[in-house]
């Protein structure tokens, strides 16, 4: 049978995936988990690629690896070792790679440590730590094509500027990750690359659109990862994945060189922020970013260095719980989370308020017209150009924009409603005398592959431009507790789908059970600190 020409082009691409991968560092597949073994997260610690050392290198969080190089009882080319034979393991289980940087990451990972030998002292704060990146953020000399066939050609003449923020910290780029069709799932498949797959429950997705990413941190397949956020694509991919995702204030981090469908767009703007498996990480990236000033390249951002927030002590915070967004009730794991963190916030005197949304649905009757004031004419005909088959994810993320494109005049109107509204939400969260929000990642914990359709318990922060933190509780779904509320009246179409897919709760059995801490506009660092606390109290 011919191919088609798009099948070319998404073959083209996988060769060169193929072609990256280190033979050496593959299991033969009658080495590899059965595909009935949905739980693989630590399938690493029995199959026994990895060393015992390096295996206790990949379960080192960033902050710590750098302190172990600086003491000189760590070597940069140790960890980056360590990290490419976890992620391809990882890619074996998951498929969550686009392009491994092997020589590369391995050559740097030498020069980082001649360095340290000749003179003992890091290159940067991000030494030897090794940062997988989403495939849509540009590396010079590499295909970026954001798994749009008719990108394929495409090869970035540069650095993404985070990505030249990082090499100069000392970070070494190691593994490139996959994402969904036209970025816009909470979901991650493509038909280049095909579909991710969630470590803890492979019949369930690692999320989007950074799930690579997720899948990535979640295995451990690099110590700290780098995506981007529109309507909660850190923050969900995370929290499916056992991960934690911070979705800093627009105009924080540096954005330049990211290729995205649409570029210009700005009433809802993308930002580009770390996933990562320690909130010190997370604290940690972002130092490390913004010390280097990346405003005096893109000008846009605001100069605003990454300071290190107080402690917070639980009698000085007041914690506003969303229980319930008003639009789409979550399903029983979310809700058991929600009380098992209010029980112990309030058992060690932490002020635990009940927050009523305020007119979230207003909030996303903005929003999904401002995702496409086109209508997605943009994206569509990329789809269309290069002959792709359109995702049934896809076909819906279109389908809640408007059918024709607005006016810039009702573009114009819609941003005054934006306006408007985010004052509106600061003025109740200040009335209400709440310092942070407690909330649902999502409706439910990570959902079957291809059928995430609910995007507002974090898209709602992204209209609002409010920095929010995903992260895991330690809990996971279970079945034998998890109960459907069979009593429940859903009250609207979309809540009846919704609540539709919790109907059979050991489908989701194992999955991580996440929650989010949202904060104020340009109040990123407390609202980091304020999650350390509330983590550090739910985990307890």
């Amino acid at each position: 049978m011919v191919q088609a020409s798009w099948q070319v082009k998404a073959e083209k691409c996988r060769k060169i995936l193929q072609n990256s991968l280190n033979p050496e560092w593959l299991l033969p597949v009658d080495e590899l988990p059965p595909p009935d073994q949905l739980d693989v997260h630590s399938f690493a610690d029995t199959c026994k690629l990895l060393t015992p050392r390096e295996l206790e290198i990949t379960k080192t969080n960033a902050t710590d690896l750098v302190a172990q190089m600086a003491a000189g009882t760590l070597t940069a080319v140790d960890t980056v070792t360590a990290f490419l034979k976890r992620a391809h393991l990882g890619h074996q289980l998951l498929n969550f790679a686009t392009e491994f940087m092997v020589e590369q990451a391995l050559t740097r990972a030498s020069e980082l440590d001649a360095h340290f030998a000749s003179t003992k002292s890091l290159v940067g704060a991000l030494h030897g730590v090794p940062i997988s990146v989403k495939e849509h953020v540009a590396i010079k000399g590499r295909l970026c094509h954001s798994c749009y066939i008719t990108w394929t050609d495409n090869v970035a003449d540069e650095d993404a500027l985070m990505v030249k923020l990082l090499k100069d910290a000392g970070a070494v780029i190691h593994v490139r990750t996959n994402q969904p069709q036209t970025l816009m799932h909470i979901d991650c498949d493509n038909v280049i690359y095909g579909p991710t797959v969630n470590p803890y429950n492979r019949k369930l997705t690692s999320g989007g659109s950074s799930g690579g990413e997720g899948a990535s941190l979640g295995f451990r397949c690099a110590a700290v990862g780098i995506g981007t956020d529109i309507g909660g694509s850190v923050r969900v991919p995370a929290a499916f994945c056992g991960a934690y995702g911070l979705r800093t204030t627009a105009l924080r981090n540096p954005y330049k060189g990211v290729l995205l469908a649409g570029d210009g767009q700005e009433s809802i703007r993308c930002v580009i922020s770390p996933l990562a498996n320690s909130l010190a990480d997370i604290n940690l990236v972002q130092k490390a970013i913004l010390d280097q000033e990346p405003w005096e390249e893109e000008t846009s951002l605001v100069p605003l260095p990454w300071r290190s927030a107080p402690v917070v002590e639980p009698s000085q915070i007041t914690v506003g719980v969303i229980w319930d967004d008003g639009v789409v009730h979550p399903h029983p794991p979310v809700t058991r989370g929600l009380k098992h963190a209010v029980s112990n916030l309030k058992g060690v005197g932490v002020k635990v308020v009940d927050f009523e949304p305020y007119e979230h649905s207003r909030g996303w009757d903005i929003l999904k017209v401002l995702y496409f004031p086109d209508a997605g004419k943009y994206q569509k005909d990329l789809l269309a150009k290069g002959g792709e088959p359109v995702a049934h994810l896809t076909d819906w993320a279109f389908s809640v924009a408007k059918p024709e494109a607005i006016s810039v005049t009702e573009n114009w109107e819609l941003n005054v409603r934006r306006e408007a509204y985010r004052a509106d939400y600061h003025r109740v969260m200040k009335e209400r005398g709440v310092d942070v929000l407690l909330t649902p990642a999502y409706v439910g914990v990570a959902p079957e592959l291809a059928t995430g359709q609910y995007w507002l318990y974090t898209a709602i922060w992204n209209i609002l431009d409010q920095p929010a933190v995903t992260f895991p509780t330690g809990l996971k779904a279970d079945p034998n507790v998890d109960v459907v509320e069979t009593d429940y009246t859903p009250r609207s179409a979309e809540d009846e789908r919704e609540y539709k897919k919790s109907d059979i709760p050991d489908k989701f059995i194992g999955a991580p059970i996440p929650l989010q801490v949202v904060g104020k506009h340009f109040r990123d660092e407390d609202t980091v600190a304020a999650a350390e606390m509330i983590l550090k109290i739910i985990q307890e």
